[in-house]
């Protein structure tokens, strides 16, 4: 089945919050918010702002009648500044007028009065002044302090990896509408419909019961509006609720560059010890995770950072500790890996300095320590069917890696001024939340009188292909055809308690509880069919529409069928409930199995570097990966083609820059570089590992959102390694790798 958003897509029918009609009475908000990093705020005038033509109303911290705070784990974030600023572009007002312009205007007459106060923005400074969002966390198996001495090699080594900007095409807003007896219904571009009804009633006081929160769907996401959507719907909340009339807030692309979170920036240092035969005995890293003003979701990021410190090797040896640091910076938060591709380029680094140190392939290490069936991960899980080495395998024989090899060692000799680089990426990232309670979902099925469904679940659909998903559960299960169902909008009335739509847990969870509510339907059915042709439910199968009796034909359609069931007031309607079994993690102990299974599979990278220019391309990206057994290959594979150039972006062209005082340098599409068609490697190749799917999985099929992204961090080391070729001495692993960085790191200490 293809995407069925598609074609609403390409013929720009589909409906974004942009998109839905606005009525007549609507006013449009703008925000008003810090222009330095740190201060103390002596006074704020916003006469200016009220007094300007057109301008309804000006909101600040004063006028909030609930909470003044939208801390989703911690509440340590104000909606509103009110005594001191912590980042530039925090919220301190909202302005409401009668069209977004004129209230964009008059923001600029509001006057703010502050002392400057002194700004961190670099991890490591914060962490030695004791500026932290909580205390260090450290994970740890065996003793890593007591091996140095018993290891043939040992060596040390710092990263530095840069932030990543979320540039979803459809940028933060949030509609609210007012109802009768003090109700709220807002429409918002979010992943968190349950997290966004939460914090509007905190804010205004009242129940959650009184704010209903609807999404059809996301232009894009990738982890920035799993938290970082609440604050412009409570915002546009607040102003409805107080001006009884419908409030409109979206921010401009400049406004959503300015004021929201980014991948967390990180730096690390670590100590990686091998035997003589290459085994890796023990592994030390400190990760300094740049969090921001706020934590956000910083902490939960570092806990997987945690998880995902030996990416794919076995280590009996491990210590591992991350300080999450509170700096003058936007509250950093979710993006598409969730600390996971930071905890993974630490320890390929750590493998490529062993390797350069050693004058070997860093290939080498990393084929000699892949995890196998049983091994425990230094968190307490073990691992189960684990495919890692079977992906490894079959990339080096479907891609000949060792041929590829040695042509690009043969293309170097001959070329003084062009050189190639290869490197191999395995992964192994784990499937659910690492918060244990929020892998839950609900769905609520509807069979109607004349047979058609109505399906509601908690998934956010946001271009990954979910409602597609959701859709062929459904009709699979029932045995009907696809345009019977309609899928419902994410709405919190209709489901409540949804977790966000992230971790790549989107299908699983709510696919899951969709099959138990339509198995729910489908065994009633079952029985009444057998009860009219005298036969068990267990002779009875529902397919294509029909009716069928120990494989053989009744007559029967499923429109007759569920006029029938109706007649018999049978019910007709079921609810979903799914909890992932079997998980959980003890965060006193530090220990348990908080992945439902892992996501495997092998990337080969080469890149070809310019050593005049600095510039760079990549001719080939050829990848083995593990979707279980897939239930949308179409669907799947663009998720992988798009993670990987996602990833690729990311240590490549994708340079945060914040001023030394905080403010965003790289602010506009003209400063910030992503990836576009020219970026695509020559030869793109992802194909399916030939392995079975896990139980837990969606009908087998594994999760596909985050994984894939973990692939792209071998362009840094493809580009790193054809710079070696050039200049051997090259020794840094600072990410992303500019061609700046790449001009600068070619020329600098060239052996003679």
């Amino acid at each position: 089945m293809k995407n069925i958003d598609s074609k609403g897509h390409v013929t720009g029918k589909s409906v974004y919050l942009d998109d839905i009609p606005v009525r007549q009475d609507t006013l449009f908000a703008a925000v008003y918010s810090a222009p330095v990093a740190h201060a103390r705020i002596l006074s704020l005038d916003t006469s200016g702002a009220q007094n300007f033509p057109g301008v309804v109303a000006v909101f600040t911290a004063g006028d909030i009648p609930g909470e003044n705070q939208i801390g989703g784990t911690i509440p340590d974030e104000t909606l509103l500044a009110e005594e001191e600023i912590i980042y530039q572009g925090e919220p301190i007002a909202v302005v409401v007028a009668e069209n977004e312009y004129i209230a964009r205007e008059a923001r600029e007459k509001i006057k703010l009065e502050y002392e400057t106060l002194e700004a961190i923005t670099d991890p490591r400074e914060a962490a030695e002044k004791g500026s932290l969002l909580l205390s260090p966390r450290t994970l740890a198996m065996g003793d890593a302090s007591s091996q140095w001495d018993k290891c043939s090699y040992v060596f040390s080594g710092s990263t530095k990896i840069g932030g990543q900007e979320h540039l979803y095409i459809e940028t933060q807003g949030a509609y609210c509408f007012p109802k009768e007896n003090g109700n709220l219904t807002v429409y918002s571009s979010t992943q968190s419909p349950t997290a966004i009804q939460r914090a509007i009633a905190k804010v205004l006081g009242k129940g959650m019961h009184q704010i209903e929160t609807d999404v059809t769907r996301l232009g894009g996401a990738f982890g920035g509006k799993e938290d970082q959507a609440t604050p412009w719907a409570c915002m546009a909340a607040l102003a409805s609720s107080s001006l009884q009339k419908p409030v409109k807030l979206v921010l401009s692309r400049q406004d959503d560059l300015r004021m929201t979170g980014k991948r967390h920036p990180y730096a690390a240092d670590f100590k990686i010890g091998l035997s003589a035969d290459l085994k890796i005995m023990a592994f030390e890293v400190t990760y300094y995770q740049n969090g921001g003003a706020v934590n956000d979701l910083s902490l939960a990021i570092a806990e997987r950072t945690l998880f995902h410190a030996t990416n794919s090797y076995y280590i009996p040896h491990i210590k591992s500790t991350i300080y999450s640091c509170k700096t003058n910076l936007p509250p950093n938060t979710a993006f598409r890996g969730f600390g996971g591709p930071q905890g993974m380029f630490v320890m390929e680094s750590a493998i490529a300095k062993a390797a350069q140190e050693l004058e070997i392939p860093a290939l080498k290490i990393q084929q000699k320590n892949l995890l196998k069936e049983g091994d425990l991960l230094y968190y307490g899980q073990k691992v189960k069917q684990v495919h890692i080495r079977k992906a490894w395998q079959t990339a080096f024989r479907e891609f000949e890696i060792r041929k590829k090899q040695k042509e690009i060692d043969d293309f170097n000799k001959k070329n003084p001024l062009i050189k190639k680089g290869l490197a191999l990426m395995p992964i192994t990232f784990g499937i659910s939340f690492t918060a244990t309670f929020l892998n839950q979902a609900r769905a609520l099925v509807h069979v109607y009188t004349d047979g058609s469904v109505g399906v509601s679940t908690g998934a956010i659909e946001m271009g990954q292909g979910v409602n597609t998903k959701m859709l062929q559960v459904t009709a699979q299960t029932l045995g009907i055809t696809p345009s019977r169902i309609k899928l419902e909008s994410t709405n919190t009335t209709r489901v409540a308690n949804t977790s966000p739509t992230a971790a790549s847990s989107g299908a699983d969870l709510n696919g899951q509880a969709l099959l138990i509510a339509c198995r729910g339907i489908l065994q009633r059915l079952k029985k009444l069919a057998g009860e009219l042709h005298g036969a068990n439910a267990s002779e009875i199968d529902l397919k294509d529409e029909k009716i069928f009796v120990g494989g053989q034909f009744t007559g029967m359609s499923w429109e007759t069928l569920i006029s029938e069931a109706y007649l018999r007031r049978m019910q007709l309607s079921e609810i979903g409930h799914y909890a992932t079994p079997e998980i959980y993690f003890d965060k006193e102990k530090k220990k348990g199995s908080p992945f439902a299974y892992h996501v495997y599979g092998t990337a080969m990278l080469v890149s070809k570097v310019d050593c005049l220019r600095g510039t760079y391309e990549f001719e080939e990206v050829k990848i083995i990966h593990d979707f279980g057994e897939s239930m949308n290959p179409v669907i799947d594979t663009g998720q992988v083609e798009g993670g990987v150039i996602q990833g690729m972006g990311y240590v490549t062209m994708e340079e945060l820059a914040y001023s030394k005082s905080g403010r965003l340098l790289s602010n506009s599409l003209s400063t910030y570089k992503v990836p576009d068609i020219y970026s695509v490697p020559k030869v793109f190749v992802v194909k399916p590992l030939k392995v079975s799917g896990p139980k837990h999985a969606i009908l087998k099929s594994k999760a596909v959102g985050e994984p894939p992204l973990m692939y792209g961090l071998g362009a840094y080391f493809a580009v790193r390694n054809a710079m070696r070729a050039f200049n051997p001495g090259f020794k840094y692993f600072d990410s992303p790798i500019t061609p700046e960085k790449v001009l600068l790191g070619l020329y600098e200490k060239v052996k003679a």
